[in-house]
């Protein structure tokens, strides 16, 4: 049997033999440059902030790639592609303003993250240099003496030595040493358009087990060697956490020394262009992951045909594979499997993939009354479409192509859940950008009816949202992050840090909701 990337593969493509779905998919166009209607998402990545091009910056010279599989965030998937002057990795051209007409799949996105190219490949921070954070409370003094591998942290560099943020009116914060002392509340300094990536740093600060993970420096043992960056972008990233995590109130960090790792990994970022945060956060997942990535070697591809198993047996089947090759403290917290569906409309056959995902792109219903609520735009991410005319498929049993329908539900629930709320939309002419307030649950979100089996962990608490206010001509990112100490809300906004009533919480400018899986004894 042939296969069906094109139209089964809502946010990823599957790392091995692409499942091997009973239909054909030879009369649609190649993954890379799917037509939208066709995507099983509808346009899965539009409704992102499209990116200003500067082609002083952006221009470099063509080549010709090959995607290694299993790379990437997904696991990968086997083709090559070749980038042309001025559209590095197939992505904007630099002669195009906020021009981008095709959907962008997270499998695009892979494929730029496995063909990155660092302009210091040789670089490898030295053991001493790993642990520059301040550790000036008591509280993060008990997490690292909590690890039993490594010394405490050193003073901090002199590239991110904290700074004292007195430009609000505030006054100094108060006695770091002190038990009293509410920490993780220290801004970030905006280094020139940078506030996506303060944004999105902020709330994976207050990604508790991320958080840990840093804190009691158990990334130590995990950091690969094998990676492209050779660890510099997790040694950076945890540093700054600490960072975060040790300075007082009032304090503000300067991630410039992260930012450079993050623009070695990704050389996109480089400039002061405007960026989407939902973008950032999938490249610096993927980093974080590939450098602290259990599977030192990968396991040659299986391209064996998993049709015959019973979907339960092919799920596990398929997240095995997926682990034999994409296994890391960072895949554990976000990653979750989709179950992807088609039905012959002629012989009711139906065929079925699992792919992982490290988020959800939500679409925005259009109501003509009524609120519109975050079970309103889940529902519709998975409701059932019917592919027709030009959108049919080719089924391997009636060997035509036919009326078929499609549909999506979650088969492995993440511990925790990113959620995109697609406010982007793309046209001919200009980018819009959708002002719909979506009314998002603060706690006991519950996704049982999305579920693709019987599943008894369901329910999510939110605790950290990515914001964008203004236009896609010009806008400004912040964060709205609940406290895993205190329980309490504060705005980031840059270098400044405020507390705020969790009633606020919900706004129009809401883009990316961070949900985490609550456990069974905080529901009762």
């Amino acid at each position: 049997m042939s296969q069906l990337s094109s139209t089964l593969k809502r946010s990823t493509y599957a790392y091995a033999d692409r499942d091997k779905i009973g239909f054909k998919s030879s009369y649609l166009p190649s993954p890379r440059y799917h037509h939208s209607r066709l995507s099983p998402t509808g346009g899965y990545d539009s409704g992102r902030l499209p990116l200003y091009p500067d082609s002083s910056i952006r221009l470099s010279p063509a080549y010709i790639r090959t995607q290694a599989p299993g790379g990437g965030l997904s696991g990968g998937s086997c083709y090559s592609f070749t980038g042309t002057p001025g559209s590095p990795s197939g992505y904007v051209s630099t002669s195009t303003l906020l021009s981008r007409r095709r959907a962008v799949s997270h499998s695009d996105l892979a494929q730029e993250f496995s063909g990155l190219h660092t302009s210091d490949s040789a670089y490898a921070p030295s053991p001493s240099a790993l642990y520059q954070a301040a550790t000036r409370s008591d509280y993060v003094r008990d997490y690292l003496e909590k690890s039993s591998h490594c010394s405490l942290p050193s003073s901090p560099s002199g590239s991110q030595l904290c700074e004292r943020d007195d430009g609000y009116g505030g006054t100094h914060g108060p006695d770091p040493t002190s038990s009293k002392v509410v920490q993780g509340l220290t801004g970030l300094r905006n280094l020139g358009n940078t506030c996506f990536m303060n944004s999105i740093l902020q709330c994976l600060s207050n990604t508790k087990e991320l958080r840990d993970y840093c804190l009691q420096n158990q990334y130590l043992r995990d950091l690969n060697n094998n990676s492209r960056m050779r660890t510099a972008l997790m040694s950076e990233f945890a540093k700054l956490i600490q960072l975060l995590w040790t300075s007082s109130p009032n304090d503000s960090v300067s991630p410039s020394e992260f930012k450079m790792q993050i623009q070695r990994y990704a050389p996109r970022f480089v400039g002061y262009n405007q960026q989407d945060a939902q973008e950032f956060l999938r490249f610096l997942l993927d980093g974080l992951h590939g450098e602290v990535n259990r599977v030192l070697v990968r396991p040659r591809a299986n391209a064996d045909t998993l049709d015959h198993l019973p979907d339960d047996e092919k799920s596990r089947q398929m997240w095995r594979r997926y682990q034999e090759r994409e296994d890391s403290r960072v895949s554990d917290l976000f990653v979750g499997q989709l179950k992807s569906s088609l039905t012959c409309s002629e012989c009711g056959y139906c065929s079925t993939a699992f792919d992982p995902f490290w988020d959800l792109s939500l679409p925005i219903p259009k109501k003509g009354y009524g609120e519109v609520t975050l079970m309103d735009c889940l529902r519709l991410f998975t409701k059932e479409d019917v592919l027709d005319g030009d959108e049919k498929p080719t089924c391997c049993r009636c060997k035509a192509r036919t009326r078929c329908t499609k549909k999506f539900s979650i088969q492995k629930f993440p511990k925790i859940l990113v959620l995109h709320l697609k406010r982007f939309s793309e046209a001919r002419i200009r980018a819009s950008k959708l002002t719909t307030f979506v009314n998002f649950p603060l706690k006991d979100l519950d996704l049982r009816e999305f579920a693709s089996q019987s599943c008894n962990h369901t329910v999510y608490n939110l605790y950290a949202v990515s914001n964008h206010s203004g236009t896609t001509m010009g806008g400004h990112y912040t964060a709205y992050c609940k406290s895993p100490i205190s329980s309490e809300w504060h705005s980031f906004n840059d270098s400044r840090v405020t507390p705020m009533s969790s009633s606020h919480v919900r706004s129009s400018d809401a883009y990316l909701l961070f949900y985490e899986l609550a456990s069974p004894s905080s529901r009762m």
